[in-house]
């Protein structure tokens, strides 16, 4: 069982969901996962407006554990990973197991928003604004590290 805690650099990082502005449902499971995480409100915000997050947003709105300087990233999450890693790994698994039991969506839920995800990506809709997007240089760092911009004026 994969352990998530999410960390992130103050003033390098940067949380998004641009599907919405091509008319898409994330189709990894982010639908899933960000209304569990976050709630419900928050989650409508992020998948909604396709905008970007900082990690200092990030960490509050709950999608980071916790947001630090760039500078002390490495020795904390180096820290923590020693102190978990110093305790029995039985005790993790079965901790590990109730968590995602009480919270994770059922596996149905992530074939459900896959099955939508594929069945919108190729409308002409989505398509239209995929091309405008691509025209714009969507996969391009510039457009990467500026992609809530990208993607509000794509019509």
């Amino acid at each position: 069982l994969a352990c998530d805690m999410r960390f992130a650099a103050r003033g390098r990082a940067i949380f998004g969901q641009f599907e919405p502005a091509f008319g898409q449902v994330p189709g990894g499971g982010a639908t899933q996962y960000l209304t569990r995480l976050m709630g419900r409100g928050r989650a409508l915000e992020v998948l909604l407006t396709a905008g970007d997050y900082d990690a200092d947003l990030a960490e509050r709105y709950g999608w980071v554990n916790r947001s630090l300087p760039a500078d002390e990233l490495d020795e904390f999450v180096s820290a923590l990973a020693h102190r978990v890693a110093a305790f029995p790994a039985g005790g993790h698994a079965a901790v590990k197991e109730r968590v995602n039991a009480i919270s994770l969506a059922p596996l149905e839920e992530f074939r459900r928003d896959s099955d939508l995800f594929a069945a919108r990506v190729s409308s002409r809709e989505t398509q239209q604004l995929i091309n405008a997007a691509m025209q714009r240089g969507f996969q391009t760092r510039d457009a990467e590290l500026n992609l809530a911009d990208l993607v509000g004026d794509l019509r």
